[in-house]
């Protein structure tokens, strides 16, 4: 197992699962993983972005890399040693080197205390008692994140959120950490203030040499801060790259869809954007193989069939739907009226997957959703779905978690034995 080489960060195979208990006893009778196996490296001075939807395990990535919850699994390294073994003495340490930020401003201090006395009690925790070195301290990083030293004997309440968001960045700072782990930063305040931030962040990396680590949803934001991005799909990570490789080159179906989010200001120049049909999965409960493949508008298509680009999509989506009983087949009266609910043509340009097809939409006309689903399953099993691909380099130079991009994707073809009967 590496330690990272001269990475200040290095995590690998994190995990994090949350116990699901049910009955009257709460037996724990499944896991929520809502962290599954990720890896990645900070470099010092680098600022690594993670990114994805909401739920996606970016923030309980942060508190359990910091440990501010502790990890199911897997090894986190600072400065070469594995903080996952760390003792209380050497937590503590860990603790004034590593430092977080979290999302909202408004809820990050307690009302009773001064800023400056909010912003000190590191100091004091760590060791620094003397109350005018304290001060000293104290005025000396809240000018450096753009207040006035004054500022240290008001009240929290006395502040705007974008003005809350530099005392709290200043607190993280004041006992000169190596790394900073920044949760949605930015996400909680208006536009404008968004960008002071941002630059704030920017000139205090230089100034102070730090690693960051900027978890957000925000693309923008990204884009103008990190060097690097992760991005993280229910607990996994799907690609990394450097900032404008995965912008201008995007390797991964997933990220394809989060750029195409980004909003435009003329629509009409956003050409084919991906979108994404149905809903982000239970993490409780993930999909076999590749976890984004019920959503994927690039999901493969069994060989032995012959698939227009993107037109497997409808009919994976016909049959998922009949497994989950999402089919209502007493409002679907005749072919026509299936083939229109589940956005399927009148005749696929296949003949084999057409028979199938066919077959499978008079299974739910007489009321048989079971036997569709099962004929579905049985002709379109897809290498998505059978295998999880691993996170590797593709042609673009950057690695992702993808079979479009394996050399030998190991497409059997489907069971196609009596596919009719």
């Amino acid at each position: 197992m590496t330690d990272g080489g001269d990475a200040l960060l290095s995590v690998r195979g994190l995990e994090k699962h949350y116990p699901v208990r049910s009955g009257l006893l709460r037996r724990v009778t499944g896991h929520v993983k809502a962290v599954d196996g990720v890896s990645f490296d900070v470099r010092e001075g680098e600022t690594l972005g993670l990114v994805g939807e909401s739920g996606c395990g970016k923030s309980t990535t942060a508190t359990s890399l910091l440990r501010l919850e502790e990890p199911t699994g897997g090894e986190v390294y600072f400065d070469g040693e594995d903080v996952t073994e760390y003792g209380d003495a050497d937590e503590r340490e860990f603790r004034r080197r590593a430092q977080m930020v979290f999302q909202d401003p408004n809820s990050a201090f307690d009302p009773r205390m001064t800023v400056g006395e909010s912003v000190a009690e590191p100091l004091e925790i760590h060791g620094l008692t003397d109350a005018d070195r304290q001060r000293e301290v104290v005025a000396d990083i809240l000018e450096r994140v753009g207040l006035s030293a004054d500022d240290a004997d008001r009240y929290p309440h006395e502040f705007s959120g974008g003005q809350k968001q530099r005392v709290a960045l200043a607190r993280a700072l004041v006992l000169n950490p190596d790394l900073l782990v920044a949760d949605e930063p930015v996400s909680a305040l208006d536009v404008s203030v968004q960008a002071e931030i941002l630059a704030l962040l920017d000139d205090l990396q230089d100034d102070l040499g730090l690693s960051m680590l900027l978890i957000s949803h925000d693309l923008g934001v990204v884009r103008q801060v990190c060097d690097r991005v992760g991005v993280m799909y229910l607990g996994e990570l799907v690609e990394v790259a450097e900032t404008e490789a995965l912008f201008e080159a995007p390797q991964h179906p997933y990220t394809e869809a989060l750029l195409d989010s980004i909003p435009e200001p003329d629509p009409r120049s956003r050409g084919d954007a991906v979108e994404l049909t149905g809903d982000v999965p239970d993490p409780q409960n993930p999909p076999a193989g590749c976890s984004f493949h019920p959503r994927c508008p690039r999901v493969i298509p069994p060989e032995g069939f012959s698939f227009p680009d993107g037109s497997f999509r409808e009919v994976l989506d016909f049959r998922l739907a009949a497994e989950r009983g999402d089919v209502d087949a007493e409002s679907l009266p005749d072919a026509a009226a299936v083939r229109e609910a589940f956005g399927l043509p009148d005749a696929l340009a296949d003949d084999d997957a057409e028979r199938v097809v066919s077959a499978a939409v008079d299974d739910v006309v007489a009321g048989d959703v079971d036997a569709a689903a099962d004929r579905l399953a049985d002709a379109f099993a897809t290498v998505c779905e059978r295998d999880a691909p691993e996170l590797a380099e593709t042609d673009a130079g950057h690695p992702a978690a993808c079979h479009l991009h394996t050399e030998t994707t190991d497409r059997e073809p489907a069971e196609l034995s009596n596919p009719l009967d």
